[in-house]
């Protein structure tokens, strides 16, 4: 079992900033990446950005060169740095960590982020 407690999400203005922060704990070792997603109201959830146990990341093509995710082993815990947003970045973000053995799918509680124009 893993439990994710996503935070940090608001409301900011277009252009400005955000920092969400995901902390993971429970079988930390099972896991075998994380992630965040959103869900904007009226659309389907979509993958923003991901990082693998290994170090490697890939993004949404919406989001490239401006948002960046990273992590800190040692608090187990996840960032997605959020720059230069957007009203079309509005959505509950969620955090999410598929694990190896066994086989799961968990998810953080979402945190709002609201950019208006």
């Amino acid at each position: 079992q893993v439990q994710l407690v996503d935070s940090g999400g608001g409301l900011v203005q277009a252009g400005g900033s955000l920092r969400l922060s995901c902390a993971a704990s429970g079988s930390i070792a099972s896991i075998r990446a994380m992630g965040w997603y959103r869900q904007a109201p009226g659309k389907q959830r979509e993958l923003v950005a991901r990082i693998t146990s290994g170090g490697m990341t890939n993004y949404a093509d919406s989001v490239k060169g401006r948002f960046t995710i990273s992590r800190d082993n040692a608090k187990n815990t996840v960032y997605l740095q959020m720059n230069s947003l957007k009203p079309d970045d509005t959505a509950v973000y969620y955090c999410n960590a598929p694990t190896w053995e066994p086989p799961g799918d968990y998810w953080g509680q979402g945190t709002q982020v609201t950019v208006s124009s």
